[in-house]
């Protein structure tokens, strides 16, 4: 017993908390209390991060870390080599600098969209080690269990002298990321663009954060769920007024959330238009796990749109966000309160559907954005686009699914692919096999990097009509399912067409006509914006786009 007593005292628990002090200690002629001058960053990260570090560096779809990336790029790699870098989004070029340089050699991750094809070639020519592909809240859990950070590095529009965060429109993930670290002795800097004696709100308490630095440049935000309805084709029309009639309305869809896309850019242009001539408005479509798409102005101006919670903002949506309470999250000085972490659950247990897209899908359903030569990660669509088991509450769409009257039966979330059967380039959607089986074994992957299962995915919906595959009773009517509407693909080239009626009587296939939708209906005319200029008129002038998407 006194041996076990005198073990108990001779050790530390105050391990992590006494080298996080001796690396601040290292820094204390450099900065003035919290404030790192901007022309030192690069020698206080020098001093602050140590070799083999794991390191969080924001980088999300939208707000990126710029001048801190930037900055890490800066270091002499004598002094800071081999660290483990944790970003949520590899989206800008020094991103990936950082392994040809040395600065880092493993990463973990979720989404890779800009620099696919970039980090598929790098981690081919062993450049950098992969430990992971993951969904945003995978990664943001791992944060907290077994890839806890040694450094955070974030960003925010505002911070006073005492560190305290005013993170505006795009709060996107940064609580998540700093409360990781400042709870387990990380190191917290946060870039911000302006230092002020009084902020708007406090988003993130100074007591989270070690340091801040003023940026030479403001943080960078890309317009990443701007789409210009102009882009909109009449095939994407045509999905989009299936969609609307054959899923929305046939399964009472109240709350929702939209991927990225043309795809689901035609959907929402309709709801003020083909959704009103249905005279659906105020019975689908209500609330929105959503970023504030442009493309939304229309029915959020007439009427469709009750609630919408957004993971982060949009360039040019701030004044329309500002002007409108009643729908949008926003505080009292009037900008939104976003938060990716939250609006992931959201979009995981809250809501009733999910609509996505997809790069590749093969006979049963499953699918992948990981395709030859292109590592493009999930992001969120997994978190979405799948049942989670852990849902509860009952919904007239969510019990929709159900298909039989056991009395211990559930409901459903409804997962939608929207898909062309072909992509640019004219590739096939449809294939055999997904080029993901060999990417994972190239990667060394333990397991093949599938986007959704299909398992999951309830509806197909492509120009040729809609696979309701949450009847199928079998692999092989799911299969059949989808051939039947893979159009002129290798998959749709085997379907037997005999079987075609055989499943539209049972209900597992329905195409444009057995909707009541003619197929020369679906012109642009239907939209309720057919420019970025008719979105401006839409919001009254608030709406103020990037001028990359201004032609007036």
């Amino acid at each position: 017993m006194f041996g076990i007593k005198q073990m108990t005292q001779s050790r530390s628990w105050t391990t992590k908390r006494d080298a996080k002090a001796e690396r601040l200690a290292g820094i204390a002629g450099i900065t003035s209390g919290k404030v790192i001058p901007t022309d030192r960053i690069t020698e206080t990260m020098e001093a602050l991060i140590k070799p083999g570090d794991r390191v969080v560096l924001e980088g999300n779809n939208q707000k990126q870390a710029s001048f801190l990336s930037s900055a890490l790029n800066e270091v002499d790699t004598t002094k800071v080599h081999d660290l483990h870098m944790i970003m949520s989004s590899i989206s800008r070029p020094e991103h990936l600098d950082l392994f040809d340089k040395g600065i880092a050699n493993k990463v973990d991750f979720a989404y890779a969209g800009p620099q696919s094809l970039r980090i598929a070639q790098m981690l081919e020519d062993g450049k950098l080690t992969m430990g992971e592909i993951h969904t945003y809240l995978e990664l943001y859990s791992r944060l907290f269990v077994d890839l806890i950070p040694s450094v955070a590095l974030v960003a925010a529009e505002k911070a006073d002298h005492e560190g305290n965060l005013y993170t505006g429109a795009n709060t996107e993930e940064t609580p998540t990321l700093v409360e990781a670290a400042a709870f387990k002795d990380g190191i917290v800097i946060a870039q911000v663009n302006d230092l002020e004696d009084e902020l708007p709100r406090v988003d993130i308490p100074g007591s989270w954060i070690d340091f801040v630095v003023v940026a030479d440049q403001p943080l960078v935000l890309e317009p990443l769920f701007t789409r210009d309805p102009r882009h909109i084709t009449e095939l994407q029309i045509l999905m989009a007024m299936m969609t609307i009639r054959g899923v929305y309305e046939r399964h009472d869809v109240q709350s929702l959330n939209h991927g990225i896309g043309y795809n689901t850019g035609a959907i929402e242009l309709l709801l003020p238009t083909y959704g009103e001539q249905l005279g659906l408005k105020g019975k689908i479509c209500r609330h929105w796990a959503l970023n504030p798409h442009p493309t939304l102005i229309p029915a959020i101006e007439s009427g469709w749109v009750e609630s919408i919670h957004c993971f982060g903002g949009e360039v040019g949506m701030e004044k329309y966000i500002t002007a409108r309470p009643d729908v949008f999250f926003t505080g009292k000085d009037g900008s939104l309160r976003s938060n990716r972490t939250l609006s992931q659950l959201a979009g995981q247990y809250a809501v009733d559907l999910f609509v996505g897209s997809t790069l590749q899908m093969d006979r049963e359903g499953n699918s992948s954005t990981v395709t030859s030569g292109r590592l493009a990660g999930f992001g969120g669509a997994p978190n979405m686009g799948h049942d989670p088991r852990g849902r509860r509450h009952s919904t007239p769409a969510w019990l929709n699914m159900m298909t039989s009257d056991d009395p211990l039966a559930r409901g459903k979330k409804l997962v939608v692919q929207v898909v062309e059967t072909f992509q640019s380039g004219n590739s096939p959607v449809f294939v055999e096999s997904l080029d993901a089986i060999d990417v994972g074994k190239e990667a060394e992957l333990a397991t093949t990097p599938v986007m959704i299962y299909g398992e999951d995915v309830t509806h197909v919906v492509t120009e040729e009509g809609i696979a309701y595959l949450y009847k199928a009773t079998s692999m092989e009517e799911r299969r059949e399912a989808i051939a039947a509407v893979a159009g002129v693909t290798p998959i749709g080239m085997e379907h037997d067409t005999k079987r075609t009626d055989k499943l539209r009587r049972k209900g597992l296939i329905a195409l444009p006509e057995d909707l009541g939708i003619r197929r020369t209906e679906a012109k642009r005319s239907l939209l309720a914006a057919r420019s970025v200029e008719e979105l401006v008129e839409w919001s009254d002038g608030l709406y103020e786009p990037p001028a990359k998407f201004r032609s007036w």
